[in-house]
């Protein structure tokens, strides 16, 4: 391998990308594996072969192009994991609707906000979910639905928007029946989805995806056939997956993890996608797996530790488990160990990118050490640029920090409907700027050290939070921490460190701080110090630094 001398690469590759729609690629997955299983969700009694759900799909593709959905226009979907999920991500792909993914977390005012923001003409939606009352909040905002047309309604609080389907079998004024929409589709209907596989291109906008607001108002990244189809097949190559293997995926399909690296990576090699619950459910995930005889499995460090913390774990028989993408975070050392021997997944890859390259631009090797599974995110997947650049945008040289940077097939389109925040994030040359500080090695293997917002600025030392998350990490009584910064009228910023320990021990403030002393340099030592037992976090795990800022500035009033 050729040692880097600055830190800009290129990832190799030995094929070309896929250029194609995933309609069609799909299509011909199906021709080569009809009769492999491609979707099995226990809990909806959903057990389909790849022939079953190409019918499945194109009923509702069918279904949607009769009630006048056309190319471009903006398909929502709400709800939690399930069987209508997955038709609605295939149909829409299909047809050239641009499919948006709402949070099934959201209350009315993200909804709204959402919908709003790409002018939805339609909107898929369960009927409620744990405390989440969908149709409620639907009636709540646009009341005068339930008087009106399903097929065309016209709604004050929603202009563009002109229907909504509901997945379950009762019926709600206003509303279309998902079961309904599939027994829609004429023979014109297909005749016309037959003449749209010449006539969608790979490049066109297949799916809107908000950015999980860790740091605010989420934005809506605006991603291609090509931008996503790609980065599942290269990361399904990465796991040395094929279409005998099975996958886990307790992750949520509103997200990239759960749609790009989970349905359609199973998609783009006719192996099996399995959705073992709604919503993360760790005994339900294991389960699965033993009874599915799962050879991968999915997940944010939070989820896996989940799973090894059940009472109960050793029962369950994890012995066909073999690789899978953990992801949204970084991995203490213990848990990746125990990942690997505990649950038999001995290739466990690590993965690193954002919602805005599709989703991911780094990924670990099979057969990397432990070590450059904790300590880096891998080095940079196949047909991608990355460099790490200072802030004038140029390449600082190897072990430097500085911004990481991609540019390449996989870059969104930009921010639907924002031009502005658009330009702020893919430059002139098409580098798009990540937030994220990392550091390169001459082998190409990346650390993520922090993010460009998180840098705290004390008394003029630059502080990158995740040194001394990293430096905490070590004391044997810290599960996991988050460090950020505060305002301070003396030093401009303080440093406060929230800490999670571990389930049987005892810490105090004081305690943490005599184990920094002469180990760190004296103002990377946190000044406010708290223990707490959650996180504010994203659906998909992401911890929200910026919540537990607000919520210390209130509880200081600084």
């Amino acid at each position: 391998m050729v040692k880097l001398m600055t830190s800009y690469v290129c990832g190799d590759a030995d094929e070309p990308l896929i250029y194609e729609t995933i309609g069609n690629y799909f299509d011909n997955i199906v021709e080569r594996f009809p009769a492999n299983n491609a979707l099995i969700i226990p809990y909806q009694n959903i057990h389909w072969t790849y022939k079953k759900f190409q019918q499945e799909v194109n009923r509702l593709a069918t279904g949607l192009l009769n009630l006048g959905i056309a190319k471009g226009d903006r398909v929502g979907i709400w709800g939690p994991n399930s069987v209508e999920w997955c038709l609605t991500q295939f149909a829409t792909a299909k047809i050239g609707a641009i499919m948006v993914c709402i949070n099934p977390a959201y209350r009315v005012y993200e909804l709204e906000y959402a919908l709003k923001k790409v002018e939805c003409k339609a909107i898929i939606t369960a009927e409620s979910f744990k405390s989440s009352q969908y149709l409620r909040m639907l009636q709540d905002v646009a009341p005068e639905m339930s008087s009106q047309l399903a097929e065309c309604l016209q709604l004050a609080s929603f202009p563009q928007l002109e229907m909504i389907i509901r997945m379950g079998s009762d019926k709600t004024s206003g509303m279309l029946n998902f079961d309904d929409v599939c027994k829609l589709g004429s023979q014109e209907d297909y005749d016309e989805l037959a003449k749209l596989k010449n006539i969608l291109t790979p490049d066109d906008a297949i799916n809107i995806q908000f950015t999980s607001g860790t740091t605010g108002t989420p934005k809506g990244a605006t991603l291609t056939h090509c931008n996503i189809i790609n980065n599942a097949y290269l990361s399904a190559k990465a796991m040395r997956f094929d279409e005998t293997d099975k996958l886990c995926i307790p992750v949520p399909l509103y997200h990239c993890f759960g749609m790009v690296l989970g349905t359609l990576l199973c998609v783009t090699t006719g192996s099996t996608a399995v959705f073992p619950s709604a919503a993360f459910d760790p005994k339900e995930t294991l389960k699965t797996i033993e009874q599915q005889g799962c050879t991968a499995l999915h997940g944010v460090p939070t989820m896996f530790i989940t799973e090894l913390e059940l009472p109960d774990f050793s029962k369950y028989n994890l012995s066909s488990l073999r690789t899978g993408i953990m992801a949204g975070a970084s991995c203490p050392e213990e848990v990746m160990k125990r990942v690997m021997q505990d649950m038999n997944m001995k290739h466990i890859l690590i993965g690193y990118g954002q919602t805005e390259v599709s989703p991911l631009n780094h990924i670990t090797r099979p057969d990397d050490s432990v070590v450059q599974r904790i300590e880096t995110v891998g080095r940079v997947v196949p047909r991608i640029e990355v460099k790490i650049a200072d802030s004038e945008g140029r390449v600082v040289i190897v072990g430097e920090k500085g911004e990481i940077c991609t540019r390449g097939y996989s870059v969104m389109l930009g921010y639907w409907n924002d031009e502005e925040k658009t330009k702020e994030t893919i430059d002139e040359a098409g580098w798009l700027h990540s937030g994220d500080i990392g550091v390169m090695d001459e082998d190409g293997y990346v650390r993520v050290v922090g993010r460009t917002k998180d840098m705290v600025i004390r008394g003029g030392e630059n502080i990158y939070p995740r040194e001394v998350e990293e430096f905490l990490f070590t004391h044997p009584k810290i599960q996991d921490v988050q460090v950020f910064g505060i305002p301070d009228n003396t030093m401009g910023e303080a440093l406060c460190a929230w800490i999670k320990v571990q389930s049987d021990e005892c810490m105090e403030a004081a305690e943490v701080k005599a184990f920094c002393d002469n180990k760190v340099a004296h103002f990377k030592v946190p000044q406010y110090i708290k223990f707490v037992e959650h996180y504010p976090m994203t659906v998909t795990g992401k911890v929200q630094k910026f919540k537990m800022r607000e919520e210390m500035i209130a509880s200081l009033e600084v």
